[in-house]
């Protein structure tokens, strides 16, 4: 009975750690998809957006992060700009068929801006629909563009994809955006909301922290005005 016992706590162990080595690798992920788009010649976000967004959301697809994403289903993290530049990760799951991408899902990445407080507080709820409770428009690309246009002066999230080589706005109506709790345990080693952790009411820290780091390079450390 003792060495059954043994063995089980063994096998939790492993599966943890599995797990939190998966959230790590998604979040460095994340990162690399930012810089990678933001290192593009003429196709990365405006500057300017990315200096005004309230917050960020990154979801690696499977060719970067090692993990399935599909046309319903994906998974990756979230910060918002805070006192001290941005905050710790917080991890994020979109689901839902309403919005569409390219072929070979498995290779789409994501980038949301959320460039309004009302898309912010969406963000903090326990779940919220793209286009319902907060709206949502394909954003612009191109390094020197103004980003003038009447979507991305009245939209409270700005998206944009990446599709083998292909990297442009998608709108994502109809998705949901929601804490990815099984992801902040496995990163953080405890429990800890995405709430908490994007309002920058937790205590949380990592040793590591790349998406953070790339934030504050391309994005500025600043708080909004």
């Amino acid at each position: 009975m003792r060495t059954i016992l043994l063995a089980i706590v063994g096998c939790v162990f492993t599966i943890h750690t599995l797990a939190a080595s998966e959230d790590a690798q998604r979040l460095t992920a994340a990162s690399d998809t930012l810089q990678e788009v933001m290192g593009a010649a003429d196709k990365a976000i405006p500057s300017s957006l990315l200096k005004k967004a309230h917050c960020a959301i990154i979801i690696p697809g499977m060719k970067k992060g090692g993990f399935i994403f599909s046309g319903k289903y994906g998974r990756g993290y979230a910060a918002c700009r805070g006192k001290g530049g941005w905050t710790n990760p917080a991890g994020m799951r979109i689901e839902g068929g309403g919005f569409g991408l390219q072929i070979g899902g498995s290779e789409t990445d994501l980038i949301m801006l959320v460039m309004s407080k009302k898309g912010m507080n969406g963000l903090l709820a326990s779940k919220f629909t793209l286009g319902a409770e907060a709206s949502i428009a394909g954003g612009p690309v191109g390094r020197d563009s103004t980003a003038q246009t009447d979507a991305t002066m009245r939209a409270d999230i700005l998206s944009w994809s990446r599709s083998r080589g292909i990297f442009g706005g998608l709108s994502l109506q109809g998705g949901t955006l929601r804490p990815d709790n099984d992801a902040n345990e496995g990163l953080y080693g405890r429990k800890v909301t995405s709430k908490e952790i994007l309002t920058g009411t937790s205590d949380v820290h990592l040793a590591s922290n790349p998406l953070r780091a790339a934030l504050n390079k391309y994005a500025g450390t600043a708080p909004l005005k």
